[in-house]
């Protein structure tokens, strides 16, 4: 397995999808790894040489901030938004959803699983 960034890429696919095991490269980031590193985006990762293993290693490194770093600046963002008490940031604390999505129904992900409430059954119907 050819090792970037700390993680460890799949042999057996080809150069693009396998970059994108890397936290912070997607398919738009990967094709652009490829076409600078002077790859083939079809070729597999088995049948690269050393060469050109880093020369994705190094441009990776020079272009894009991936992996740890990233993961780091991520919660140092969502941090600095509940510490401001923003309203995003509030959302994050409380764990709903951030973007506008609706909490009437769905957001079951973020709110986890439902719980019954006593007294919250369909009312008694008249006689």
């Amino acid at each position: 397995m050819a090792r970037i960034a700390g993680v460890d890429i799949p042999r057996d696919k080809r150069v693009d999808v396998s970059l994108r095991y890397i936290f912070g490269i997607g398919p738009t980031a990967a094709k652009q790894v490829c076409s600078h590193a002077a790859l083939a985006a079809d070729t597999k990762v088995r049948d690269l040489t050393d060469e050109e293993i880093t020369r994705i290693r190094e441009y990776i490194d020079r272009n894009f901030v991936v992996e740890g770093e990233l993961r780091k600046r991520v919660r140092q963002d969502i941090q600095r938004l509940v510490e401001i008490s923003s309203y995003r940031g509030v959302r994050h604390r409380r764990g709903l959803p951030v973007r506008g999505q609706r909490t009437r129904t769905n957001a079951r992900t973020k709110r986890g699983a439902r719980r019954t409430v006593a007294g919250r059954r369909r009312a008694m119907t008249k006689k």
